[in-house]
């Protein structure tokens, strides 16, 4: 990845990005020189299984972890120069978090509408009347309105993950991490969520970036990045886009990542390294960690058992 780094277009860049967890014990590497670009605007997800170091780079992101080493921007601001009394106006300012447990989104004792103004009295947002205006529309956006004086024990499953969208939106963010957004809801609440993250990016500019585990959501979004063993092993980007797919017959329907409506990309670091996938892996059966690299008479590099 260039040093000189393209603050414009991304607002997300990670450069070899290294995080090592120590206890007195033992030593954990979460992340061995990871790399990611995040372009303003995009609605994207990071995917992979539990361990993958997904969540480690969500917390990272957020300000909520330093790394060990390499480097990582958020909207041009370097996070690992980045002094502790700064961090309160990074997390209030730039980045939004919804996360899984919705107890950790909602105050309970509060009102739908209470708990998205709440953010905002540590923001410059106008008055009350503009501060309740603005809750309004974002519990509009998310398609509950309607439910805006009910608290916590009121709402549904859905509905609450909904009303913490709209939380993390109360002040603007530039960037807005969701982890594991859809985990507890059903498919067509599921469906409700990504268009309120695409429309999100639509009105007001916002990235979104979604972390999980499942694989579907990765159709629903114009590019997921695989993360595997703390590096980032895949890419999977969408040959339509959603107004195109909207216009076909099948539109999202039964088309996975790994499916007709994404293509899958394998992503080299800056040694030229890169990640086989597994399901690949198995085919070749080897019996140790060597293979043969060669490349035919197509200019292709064929990996292949010795």
């Amino acid at each position: 990845m260039n040093e000189v780094y393209d603050f414009d277009k991304y607002i997300v860049i990670c450069d070899t990005l290294v995080k090592i967890y120590k206890t007195r014990d033992i030593e954990v590497l979460a992340l061995q020189g990871l790399d990611l670009l995040i372009e303003h605007g995009e609605v994207m997800a990071i995917i992979g299984n539990s361990g993958s170091g997904k969540s480690t780079l969500l917390n990272m992101i957020g300000g909520l972890d330093k790394p060990s080493a390499g480097s990582l921007f958020v909207g041009g601001v370097d996070l690992l120069k980045m002094r502790e009394k700064d961090l309160p106006e990074y997390k209030t300012k730039t980045v939004g978090f919804v996360w899984q447990n919705n107890a950790r989104n909602i105050i309970p004792y509060l009102t739908a509408l209470e708990n998205v103004m709440m953010p905002m009295q540590f923001s410059n947002i106008g008055n009350v009347y503009d501060k309740k205006a603005h809750a309004k529309e974002l519990l509009d956006m998310a398609n509950i309105g309607h439910r805006v004086s009910h608290k916590l024990g009121q709402l549904s499953g859905g509905e609450q993950q909904r009303v913490a969208i709209a939380i993390a939106l109360a002040n603007h963010p530039k960037l807005l991490l969701a982890d594991e957004p859809t985990g507890s809801v059903d498919t067509r609440t599921t469906a409700l969520i990504m268009d309120m993250f695409r429309s999100v990016s639509d009105t007001f500019g916002t990235t979104v970036v979604i972390v999980t585990h499942d694989l579907q959501i990765s159709k629903k979004v114009q590019r997921a990045v695989a993360i595997r063993d703390g590096k980032t092993s895949s890419e999977f980007i969408m040959k339509q886009s959603y107004a195109e797919q909207a216009g076909s017959i099948t539109g999202f329907s039964d088309n996975g990542a790994d499916g007709g409506s994404h293509q899958e990309f394998a992503v080299l670091d800056r040694a030229g390294r890169v990640q086989i996938p597994a399901e690949l892996l198995e085919k070749l059966n080897l019996g140790d960690n060597k293979v043969m690299v060669s490349m035919d008479s197509n200019e292709r590099i064929v990996i292949s058992a010795p």
